[in-house]
């Protein structure tokens, strides 16, 4: 389901990376320039083989995707037309506010500085914003810097992060193949951010389990959980009876925010379907769940279509679809003054007149 009312609810983005949005005629404008040798140079051609070669049911297969949207970002001018489009992209599918995160150490090979980088795309960022507010539909986008488990830059971009928190980066992150690299490899950027009062994020049980949550939880220090989707390990179903085992109901009664992303789950193997995706059980027991798109690119998704998919596999409505967007919102890492803006300014009342519009009767 993607209708009129979807497309027009508004929506919070938490989890999204620059690298995996791309437009396919992007990718191949920048790749010509660069001398970049891609699969297709076909828009369309491209377009699925980004799809369906992320469609393993692996996330080191999916992770191999990057090789060409990474290798077409290594100057300023293509890094800020990027994060420019992915803002104009977002804004057309009625996102309101979005945290996009990317890795500045693997856009350093055009001899780019990692300040350079963050400021490339704070530049695209704020373009985009201008325009979309321009033509009527306002979107706020913060940067978040990731770091790659597998290397060891980690403290060096958090660093970074501290120091453009004021100048839109609001957080941190640790992405890349979790078995092998647990969080715990990067202690000292964590502890460096919680001296400095700063927001992180780790990419937590997607494709392993328990272990990697709650290192990210108890170790880190995570403010919230990239994915999380393997916190279903720790919750027994028997019929009527649900069972909390203790790293679950911990995640719940503390309110942890889970950055689900369903589609991109499905197509790594860490849900067989999306009728059968943990997100299901996890709303109805009231976990802090977030839904998120990932890779734009590499999904072939967006916020309306993973909601979409959602309101057809769960019955969800126009109300559950702002509980979502409401935790998302209370979830993000912009100052709470103006979180409660964006939610009673904008979600609140805009949700109120689509329900509106849906009860009204016929003309």
């Amino acid at each position: 389901m993607i209708d009129d009312a979807l497309r027009a609810a508004p929506k919070v983005l938490l989890h999204d990376h620059l690298d995996g949005g791309l437009r396919p005629a992007t990718v191949i404008e920048l790749a010509a320039e660069c001398g970049h040798q891609l699969p297709s140079t076909d828009p369309e051609t491209l377009r699925r083989w980004f799809t369906d070669a992320a469609s393993s049911g692996s996330l080191e297969r999916y992770l191999d995707t990057f090789t060409h949207t990474v290798a077409v970002l290594q100057t300023s001018p293509a890094l800020a037309r990027v994060a420019r489009e992915c803002v104009q992209d977002l804004a057309d599918d009625g996102v309101v506010y979005a945290e996009v995160r990317y890795a500045p150490e693997q856009h350093l090979d055009g001899g780019l500085t990692m300040s350079e980088v963050v400021g490339a795309v704070a530049t695209g960022f704020a373009t985009g914003e201008a325009e979309a507010a321009a033509t009527g539909r306002p979107i706020v986008v913060r940067q978040i810097l990731t770091a790659m488990r597998h290397q060891a830059r980690s403290r060096e971009i958090a660093e970074t992060a501290v120091l453009f928190r004021d100048t839109g980066v609001v957080g941190f992150d640790i992405a890349g193949a979790e078995a092998g690299y647990p969080p715990t490899r990067h202690l000292d950027a964590f502890e460096y951010l919680q001296r400095e009062n700063a927001h992180f994020t780790i990419h937590a049980g997607e494709a392993f389990g328990l272990p990697s949550i709650w290192q990210a939880i108890q170790w880190c220090g995570a403010d919230r959980l990239g994915h999380g989707v393997r916190i279903i390990d720790d919750i027994d179903v028997d019929g009527e009876s649900v069972h909390l085992g203790r790293l679950a109901r911990y995640v719940r009664d503390k309110r942890i925010p889970l950055e689900m992303c369903p589609s991109s789950n499905l197509q790594t193997g860490a849900a067989a379907s999306i009728a059968e995706h943990p997100i299901g059980l996890l709303t109805r027991l009231r976990f802090r769940v977030t839904v998120n798109t990932d890779n734009r690119l590499m999904s072939a998704t967006s916020m309306s279509r993973e909601l979409g998919l959602l309101a057809d596999a769960f019955g969800y409505g126009l109300a559950d679809l702002q509980w979502f967007t409401i935790n998302a919102m209370k979830s993000a890492f912009l100052p709470f003054d103006e979180r409660l803006a964006i939610i009673d300014g904008v979600i609140k009342p805009r949700y109120a007149a689509l329900a509106s519009q849906a009860s009204a009767p016929p003309a």
